[in-house]
């Protein structure tokens, strides 16, 4: 319907200016990325999220056709990320890795994110597989000797993780509930830090992702037992916790997300992008590394995930007793 007064010319000429409004975000996309994408680890540089994060950028920005570059914003138990999204556009240049610990901690401390609402769900990429290392020199053979070392020493057997409310840590803290245990947690910024800290004999035991995989293979680290649903095809003889009666289970997936907001086409192309550096052999050959599996969802299968994990992770705290006091 024309608005009183208007001519045909008029008309017309308003018509056109909303079309190419309407049609200017796929035509921006049209020349996407046309400067550096920041793709957020939030992990510190030379850790094994690090290296598989930067695996994935390179491999990410050959098929865009553009530079990815990977940014570190270690700390806060793997939230940074999350948090640098909030005030980003959501114009597909601010990309971030999403570990577990976005859907746990708003449970157990204030955040300025809601993860059911601020962010745009990308794709599910991989997940980590989680261990408990000591240093080969040490007396501790096994999660038995620890759980009889911890009974006889309350208190006193010190380990390390990624941080405060990351899965190492509170895959631990789990594991210590059931057994009967009392441990003492030391919360490192990522993985290097944390080796570093048991290989100079700072803390007896360190929890996290494959990043001690290389200390393993060369002798340097004892791995104890492992925190997945299955024991691991690279160390077929070392268990589970959940096998040896601990009834801890942690498969923890992660994938890439952006601002709230984000045009469904751009997300779409990013989504399709990122399922294709799975076929990729330099990210297969760095996950392979790390023992990490391919876990792939969309963005409509992330965006479940999200939701469901949500949920298990505030029960889960809740089960810890560790809910954030209001």
């Amino acid at each position: 319907m024309r608005r009183p007064g208007l001519t045909r010319r008029d008309f017309l000429n308003l018509s056109a200016a909303a079309g190419v409004t309407l049609a200017f975000p796929v035509f921006a996309q049209q020349g996407y990325p046309n400067r550096p994408i920041r793709l957020i680890c939030p992990w510190p540089a030379g850790g094994s999220t690090d290296v598989v994060m930067r695996a994935f950028g390179e491999s990410l920005g050959k098929l865009l056709g553009g530079t990815v570059i990977i940014e570190n914003k270690p700390g806060a138990g793997g939230i940074l990320g999350a948090q640098e999204l909030v005030n980003a556009k959501p114009d597909g240049y601010t990309l971030s890795q999403i570990p577990l610990g976005v859907f746990r901690i708003p449970h157990m401390q204030k955040v300025n994110f809601d993860p059911l609402k601020d962010f745009t769900y990308i794709a599910c990429l991989t997940g980590y597989t989680f261990g408990m290392v000591v240093r080969s020199d040490s007396p501790i053979m096994s999660i038995k000797d620890l759980v009889e070392y911890a009974k006889a020493n309350p208190g006193k057997f010190s380990y390390g993780s990624t941080g405060t409310g990351t899965t190492p840590h509170l895959a631990v803290e789990q594991f210590a509930r059931r057994a009967g245990i009392k441990l003492l947690h030391i919360p490192y910024k990522g993985n290097a830090e944390g080796m570093q800290a048991v290989l100079g004999g700072h803390v007896m035991a360190h929890s996290d992702a494959t990043g001690w995989a290389s200390q393993v293979d060369a002798g340097r680290c004892r791995l104890l037992a492992t925190y997945g649903s299955k024991r691991t095809r690279r160390w077929p003889n070392v268990p589970t916790l959940d096998e040896l009666g601990y009834a801890t289970v942690s498969d923890s997936p992660f994938g890439i997300a952006g601002p709230k907001g984000m045009d469904p086409a751009l997300t779409k192309r990013l989504n399709e992008a990122l399922r294709k550096t799975l076929d990729d052999p330099a990210v297969l050959a760095t996950l392979e590394k790390f023992d990490q599996p391919v876990i792939y969802l969309d963005s409509e299968g992330y965006t479940k995930f999200a939701r469901e994990t949500y949920q298990l992770e505030k029960e889960t705290i809740e089960s810890l007793g560790l809910t954030k006091v209001s």
